[in-house]
């Protein structure tokens, strides 16, 4: 079987759609078959030079030949219980992405499989929950984990969502920030002020710690009534370095606005370690806005937007037709 999955070409045929990962790991189980194969023939020459050529005697079983006597003396034996094969352990759970499928799932018939979709769907419907929502990272993992359980799973109810497990996902997250704190305290990290306007006009400052590990979320301000002058957002900014702690911050970066540039000029005034840089994606927008006040780009989107809105009133006036006409005949 390790021949097959390894794609060995001799004694069986390859495996035409075994995962990348698999093939890998049964490769080396051979390999360290053969090498310690051939480590016991040369220990055994070695302390008995001139004796005959056996290559088993009672102590010298390897491991590939252990896995196969405990994979035949089930059927050995009558107590009717069976080892684990420990071939297992060379494939991935069977909740990984891209893991080898279970003969259950693959031998589920469409209509099965129809009809679970239509649960999902009936749920999605229900709960008025947006299609995209099945994009998000762990919507595949939710359905792995409960398709291991297997029926008789019930979900959390109300209660354990709102309070109980919550707690637990507040205390999971406090655990990754505080791991992250070790990444800022070992190479340092950048903080990183994101400003923007919501559906009210309200203006907000999203702060945010970036290093190696990942980005953490601080806190959101809302600075619709502040001023946002050089001094204010310098005590912002400061407020979260000291959070974060002064010398675990080793940059900062912000929009390219001339108050923002005032700030950072004050942040590494106070921290002399601190550099501070404008943000490339603002600095991008800027420069694309200032390419299209130029005459001739101007023109040219203005007569864009005049075909695309030649071609719009083409299509509708057609589909009007047609719905007119499909009412006649009707």
């Amino acid at each position: 079987m390790k021949q097959h999955l390894a794609k060995v070409k001799g004694d069986i045929g390859p495996c035409k759609s075994i995962p990348p990962d698999v093939r890998f790991r049964m490769e080396n189980s051979l390999q360290e078959f053969v090498n310690s194969k051939k480590a016991t023939q040369e220990a055994y020459e070695c302390r008995n030079p001139y004796s005959p050529n056996v290559s088993q005697f009672e102590g010298d079983m390897v491991e590939g030949e252990e896995e196969v006597q405990e994979m035949q003396s089930p059927m050995a034996t009558n107590s009717g219980k069976r080892k684990k094969s420990k071939v297992d352990k060379y494939f991935a759970p069977r909740n990984t992405q891209g893991a080898q499928p279970s003969m259950r799932s693959v031998l589920v018939g469409k209509e099965a499989i129809w009809r679970a979709d239509m649960v999902v769907r009936r749920f999605f419907y229900d709960a008025c929950i947006p299609i995209n929502a099945v994009n998000s990272f762990y919507f595949k993992p939710m359905l792995d984990a409960i398709s291991a359980i297997g029926p008789g799973y019930k979900g959390p109810n109300y209660h354990q969502l709102r309070v109980n497990l919550l707690k637990d996902a507040k205390k999971e997250v406090q655990l990754l920030v505080d791991s992250y704190r070790a990444i800022w305290a070992k190479v340092g990290c950048t903080i990183m002020g994101d400003g923007w306007i919501d559906n009210r006009q309200r203006t907000f400052i999203n702060f945010l710690v970036y290093c190696p590990e990942g980005i953490s979320f601080v806190k959101s301000v809302d600075t619709s009534d502040i001023v946002k002058n050089a001094t204010n957002l310098f005590q912002l900014f400061d407020e979260v370095i000291e959070w974060v702690g002064p010398l675990n911050v080793v940059h900062i970066v912000t929009d390219n606005a001339a108050n923002y540039v005032a700030a950072g000029i004050l942040i590494s005034q106070k921290h002399k370690h601190i550099n501070w840089s404008p943000c490339v994606a603002h600095c991008l927008n800027l420069i694309i806005k200032d390419i299209g006040k130029m005459d001739h780009v101007a023109e040219l989107l203005v007569e864009k937007k005049r075909r695309m809105d030649r071609d719009f009133a083409t299509w509708y006036n057609s589909l009007c037709y047609y719905i007119h006409c499909t009412q006649e005949s009707s």
